[in-house]
C-alpha cells in the first residue's frame, strides 16, 4: 500500500505557505454579544505579546465606559483616531494611513464587523485590516456571531432584530487563529445588572429586548458551532502537514459504498442510523469502473436513485471514476479523514471468489486505520427493486459489432496464413491475432473483445495446428499455448475496454468542462439581460439536450411574479438547440417555476416537489435575493437522475445569476452616475435661482404689507391681503429650495441640544396657528418623555411641514393627532390625521422631492413637492427614520422614529393637573 504523500498535494501546501509568510497574521477573539469579554481578552493578550518583547501598538478599541478594559488599554501605544465630520458630528475612526505608517509588528483594532464613516477609503473595517495583513502586519480584533454574513436571516429570526452591519464569512474562514471567549448567559446578564457592559438605563432596556435569555442561548449555541466547524477544519490541516494519510478520529466521519444493487437502500439507511449515533457527517460515494457511456441505461438509473436516496437523508454524495472501486474508495477516504467505511456484502458465487477477489475483501486488504463495517443485504419488494438492476449487455454490443469481430478475425486468420506459408513460427501468428483482439477492444468495447479472443483461439487450433482443419490437439503443448494465447487476448481485450471507456468517460467531461467554460466566457462578455439569456440558453439547450427556459422575477402590483422575457405572465419563448422557439400556448410549466423561485429550491421533473412536471427548475439565487428560476426540458427524461447532471445545471444556474445581477449592477450604477449629474445641476440651479429671488420677494412682501395698513376699500384691501398671503407663500417655498440644497450639499451643521418634546411641538404648533384656525388638534405626550438629544429648529421645521400638509390636505373641521412615546432605544413621534388619507402606492414616494400625489386640497393650493423630503433628509440626518401609512381607521398617519440612546439630564416638568 502506498503511504507515500501526494507530491501535487504538498506543493499546493508548500505554495500556501509561502503566501502566508508574506502576509501578517489575523487572530479574531470570537464571541456570541457584547460584554462577554473579547475586547478585555484581546487586551490581555496584547500584553502578553508586548511582555515577549512583541511591538505591539492599539490602532483602535472602544472602551466603552468599563474600567477594567480602560485599565488595560493603559500603557499601550495608541494610533490617534481620525475625525471625520459626518452630518454635523464628529465621528471618531481608525486611522490606517497612520497605522501602515507606524508599521508595527502588532496592531490591536476592535470591532471587525464596524462600518466606517463616508469618505474613508474602505466601507468596512475588516478591509482596513485586510489591508494591514498584506503589509505584513499582524492583527488582533473582535467579532460577534450575529455579523456574520450567513447567519445574517437566522440572528432576525430568532432575535427579531436585523443586524445590518456583517461582514462575509470569507473573513472568519481565512483568520489565522481564532480565540472563543464565552461565558454563561447568566452570568452576561450579571455583568449587565452590575453595569459592566452598558449603562443601568441602557442595561435595564437591554435585557428586555436583544439579551433576552432565549436570544443569548440561541447565539451561544450559533458561536460554539461555528468555533467547532473551524476547529475541524484546523485538525484537516494539520493532518495534511504532516503528510498523514491515516484518518485522525477526532471527530466521526462515515463514507457508505453506494452500488446499483437494490439492498444498496439497506445499506445507506444503515449509515445514517450510524452517523445519527455518532453525530457524525456522512458521505455516499458511487465508483464508475465502467466509463459513463459503456454503464447500461438501467444501472446508471438505480445509482442514480441511491445517490438520491442518500442526499434526502443529508449525505453529501459523490460520484468518482477510477479503476478499482476499493481502490479509488480508499483513496477518496484518506483524502477526507473518513473514520468508517460501510459497504453491502457482495453477492458473488463462491467459484468466482476463487478467480478474483470481491470489493470488501480488498476494502479490508487497503483500509489500514479505517474500520470497515460489512452490511448484509436483502433484495426489496419495492417498484424500485422489482426493476432489473443487474448488468447487461451494453447497448454498444450489438449485432453488427460481432459480425465487424468475425471479419476481423477471419482477416487476422488470412494475415496469419500468409505468414504460415512463409514457414514462421507459430509465435508470430499468435501475435497477429492478439493485435486483432487488441484492435476489436478498442473500437467496440470488452464483450465484441472476449468474442474475439475466444474465436481467435479456436481459429488458431482449427488453421495452424496439426492436425489441421480440426480441433483435435496432436501435440499437447498446444494446449499451454492455448491457454497463454486465450488469457492474453482476455487480458488484452480488458485493458484495452478499460483504457477505451475511461477515456471516453475524460472526453465527456472534457466536454462538459469546455461547455461551462464556453458559457462563463460569453456570460462575462455580455451585457444587457436579453443577449445574456439568450446566449444561455443556447448553451443550455446543448449541454443538456433539450429544452432551456428562463423566468426571471418582476415587480407587479400583485407582488413578484416569474416571468419569461418578452411575455407578461406567461412564457413565450423558450431556447432550443440555438434557437428560439415560439411556445406561446404550450409555456413551461410557469406554476413550478414561480413555487421554485419563490421557494428557492429545486423542483419538477426527477424531483419529489411537483414531479409530474415536464422540465427540472432550479432557482437563480443571487448575492442579496432569488431572481426566478431557470427550466430545462430534456430529450432524456432520466438525464437529472444523475446527481452530477443536476450539480451541473445549479453550477449553470448559478453563473447565469451572478452574470444577471453584474449586469443589473453596471445598469444601476450607470443610472445612479446620471441621476447624480442630474441632482448636482439641479441643486446648483435651484440655489443660484432661490438666491436671486429672496430679494424682489421680500421687496414685494415688505411693499404690499405697508399698502395693506393705509386706508382702502374692501375689494382693494382683500386683493392686498392676497398678494401679502402669497409673497409670504412664494417666500417659504424659495426658503425650502434653499434648505433642501443646503441639506443635500452637507452645509448644514446640527446643532444637538437636549430638548423636551412638548416645547418643540407647542412652538411648531404657534407657528402654524393661522392655517390650523378650522382644524383641531390633539396632542398626547406623556409628562415622563424623555429628553430628546436633537436640532431643535430642524424638527421644529419638521413637525410644521407635516402639520402644514395635514391642514392643506383635510377638509375643514378635521382632526390632527400628535402622540410621541419612548419604544426602546427610540424616540416614535406619530403625526396622524383623519382625512381622505394617502393615494395607494405612494407612501414611499411622497418623501422624494418634487413629487406631488394627487390629492384634493381645499383651497386649491398645492406645494411644489419639496416639504416631506426636507423631512426625511432631517430625521436622516439625525439617524433616525420617517415613513408612512394609511389609517385603518381613515386618514393619513405619518411616524418618525429618532434615536435616543444617550442618557439625559434629569428635568422635571410641571404638569397642570
Amino acid at each position: 500500500m502506498n503511504e507515500r504523500p501526494n507530491p501535487d498535494e504538498l506543493l499546493a501546501r508548500v505554495q500556501a505557505d509561502e503566501s502566508r509568510a508574506k502576509r501578517g497574521r489575523l487572530k479574531i477573539f470570537f464571541g456570541y454579544a457584547a460584554g462577554v469579554g473579547k475586547t478585555y481578552g484581546m487586551l490581555q493578550a496584547a500584553q502578553r505579546s508586548r511582555a515577549e518583547g512583541i511591538d505591539v501598538v492599539i490602532g483602535y478599541v472602544e472602551p466603552h465606559a468599563r474600567p477594567e478594559t480602560t485599565a488595560l488599554v493603559s500603557g499601550f501605544e495608541i494610533v490617534p483616531p481620525r475625525e471625520v465630520a459626518y452630518r454635523g458630528s464628529v465621528l471618531r475612526e481608525f486611522d490606517l494611513d497612520a497605522a501602515l505608517a507606524r508599521h508595527p509588528k502588532l496592531i490591536l483594532v476592535d470591532e471587525l464587523a464596524h462600518t466606517n464613516a463616508e469618505g474613508l477609503r474602505h466601507a468596512k473595517r475588516w478591509q482596513d485590516v485586510d489591508e494591514l495583513l498584506d503589509a505584513g502586519i499582524d492583527v488582533f480584533s473582535t467579532l460577534n456571531v450575529q455579523h456574520l454574513e450567513s447567519l445574517n436571516d437566522v440572528i432576525a429570526q430568532v432575535t427579531g432584530i436585523l443586524i445590518r452591519e456583517t461582514l462575509p464569512d470569507a473573513v472568519l474562514e481565512a483568520a489565522d487563529e481564532i480565540e472563543l471567549i464565552d461565558i454563561t448567559p447568566e452570568e452576561l446578564a450579571d455583568r449587565l445588572r452590575q453595569g459592566k457592559v452598558y449603562l443601568p438605563a441602557q442595561a435595564e432596556r437591554a435585557l428586555t429586548n436583544f439579551f433576552q435569555k432565549s436570544n443569548l442561548a440561541a447565539l451561544r449555541e450559533l458561536s460554539l458551532r461555528q468555533a467547532a466547524q473551524r476547529l475541524q477544519r484546523d485538525v484537516d490541516e494539520a493532518r495534511l502537514d504532516k503528510a498523514v494519510r491515516a484518518p485522525w478520529a477526532t471527530s466521526e466521519r462515515l463514507l457508505v459504498c453506494v452500488g446499483p444493487s437494490p439492498s444498496t437502500t439497506r445499506v445507506i439507511r444503515t449509515a445514517k442510523r450510524m452517523a445519527a449515533t455518532t453525530g457524525g457527517e456522512w458521505l455516499a460515494v458511487s465508483v464508475d469502473t465502467q466509463g459513463e457511456a459503456a454503464t447500461p441505461p438501467a444501472i446508471k438509473q438505480q445509482i442514480a436513485f441511491n445517490l438520491r436516496l442518500a442526499e434526502q437523508l443529508g449525505a453529501e454524495t459523490h460520484t468518482l471514476v477510477g479503476s478499482s472501486v476499493a481502490e479509488t474508495l480508499v483513496e477518496f477516504a484518506r483524502s477526507h479523514n473518513v473514520t468508517r467505511i460501510v459497504v453491502g456484502k457482495t453477492a458473488q458465487p463462491r467459484w468466482h471468489r476463487v478467480f478474483s477477489s470481491t470489493v470488501v475483501d480488498e476494502l479490508l486488504d487497503r483500509c489500514g486505520e479505517i474500520d470497515v463495517y460489512v452490511i448484509t443485504g436483502k433484495h426489496e419488494t419495492t417498484e424500485v427493486a422489482k426493476q432489473a438492476v443487474l448488468p447487461k449487455p451494453s447497448a454498444s454490443a450489438r449485432v453488427t459489432d460481432y459480425v465487424l469481430t468475425s471479419i476481423v478475425v477471419a482477416i487476422c486468420a488470412l494475415a496469419g496464413g500468409g505468414l504460415h506459408s512463409l514457414s514462421l513460427a507459430e509465435a508470430n501468428v499468435v501475435m497477429v491475432f492478439l493485435i486483432g483482439v487488441a484492435l476489436v477492444a478498442s473500437k467496440l468495447g470488452r464483450g465484441p473483445a472476449v468474442f474475439s479472443a475466444v474465436a481467435s483461439v479456436l481459429v488458431f487450433d482449427f488453421l495452424f495446428v496439426p492436425p489441421y482443419m480440426t480441433f483435435a490437439v496432436s501435440d499437447t503443448q498446444y494446449v499451454l499455448t492455448f491457454v497463454v494465447m486465450l488469457g492474453l487476448g482476455l487480458l488484452i481485450s480488458e485493458l484495452t475496454a478499460r483504457i477505451r471507456d475511461q477515456l471516453r468517460t475524460s472526453q465527456q467531461q472534457e466536454h462538459r468542462t469546455a461547455r461551462l467554460f464556453r458559457l462563463t466566457r460569453q456570460l462575462t462578455e455580455l451585457t444587457g439581460s436579453d443577449f445574456l439569456l439568450r446566449t444561455a440558453g443556447q448553451q443550455l439547450s446543448e449541454i443538456f439536450e433539450g429544452e432551456a427556459v428562463v423566468y426571471l422575477r418582476e415587480v407587479s402590483d400583485d407582488g413578484d411574479q416569474v416571468e419569461a422575457p418578452g411575455n407578461q405572465r406567461a412564457p413565450q419563448l423558450s431556447l432550443r438547440s440555438g434557437e428560439t422557439t415560439e411556445i406561446a400556448k404550450h409555456p413551461i410549466n410557469p406554476v413550478v417555476a414561480q413555487w421554485v423561485a419563490d421557494h428557492g429550491q429545486v423542483a419538477g421533473l426527477g424531483t419529489d416537489t411537483l414531479p409530474n412536471a415536464s422540465a427540472l427548475f432550479v432557482p437563480l439565487i443571487g448575492t442579496q435575493r432569488s431572481l426566478g428560476a431557470l427550466g430545462v426540458r430534456p430529450r432524456d427524461e432520466q438525464r437529472f437522475l444523475d446527481p452530477d447532471q443536476r450539480r451541473l445545471l445549479e453550477t449553470c444556474a448559478s453563473l447565469i445569476a451572478l452574470s444577471l445581477e453584474r449586469d443589473q449592477s453596471l445598469l444601476d450604477a450607470n443610472q445612479a452616475q446620471i441621476e447624480m449629474r442630474a441632482e448636482q445641476l439641479r441643486n446648483s440651479l435651484l440655489s443660484s435661482v432661490s438666491h436671486d429671488l429672496r430679494t424682489p420677494l421680500a421687496a414685494i412682501a415688505g411693499t404690499s404689507e405697508g399698502l395693506l395698513a393705509g386706508e382702502h376699500s374692501p375689494a382693494r384691501r382683500e386683493s392686498l391681503q392676497i398678494v401679502v398671503d402669497e409673497s409670504k407663500r412664494l417666500a417659504r417655498l424659495v426658503e425650502n429650495l434653499l434648505h433642501m440644497a443646503r441639506l443635500e450639499s452637507g452645509q448644514v451643521s446640527l446643532d444637538r441640544q437636549w430638548h423636551v418634546m412638548e416645547e418643540l411641538v407647542g412652538s411648531a404648533l404657534s407657528r402654524l396657528r393661522p392655517a390650523l384656525q378650522d382644524h383641531s388638534v390633539l396632542t398626547d405626550l406623556p409628562p415622563d418623555l424623555p429628553l430628546l438629544l436633537v436640532d431643535g429648529l430642524l424638527l421644529e421645521q419638521v413637525f410644521v411641514n407635516i402639520v402644514e400638509n395635514a391642514a392643506r390636505y383635510t377638509p375643514a373641521g378635521s382632526t390632527i393627532q400628535i402622540t410621541a412615546r419612548q419604544r426602546g432605544d427610540e424616540m416614535e413621534i406619530v403625526i396622524a390625521d383623519n382625512g381622505p388619507g394617502l393615494p395607494a402606492g405612494t407612501e414611499e414616494k411622497i418623501f422624494e422631492k418634487f413629487f406631488q400625489a394627487n390629492r384634493h386640497t381645499p383651497d386649491s393650493r398645492r406645494g411644489v413637492g419639496l416639504g416631506l423630503a426636507i423631512c426625511r433628509a432631517i430625521v436622516e440626518s439625525h439617524g433616525g427614520h420617517i415613513g408612512a401609512r394609511q389609517r385603518q381607521t381613515g386618514g393619513a398617519e405619518f411616524v418618525i422614529r429618532l434615536p435616543n440612546r444617550e442618557t439625559a439630564p434629569s428635568v422635571k416638568l410641571d404638569v397642570a393637573p
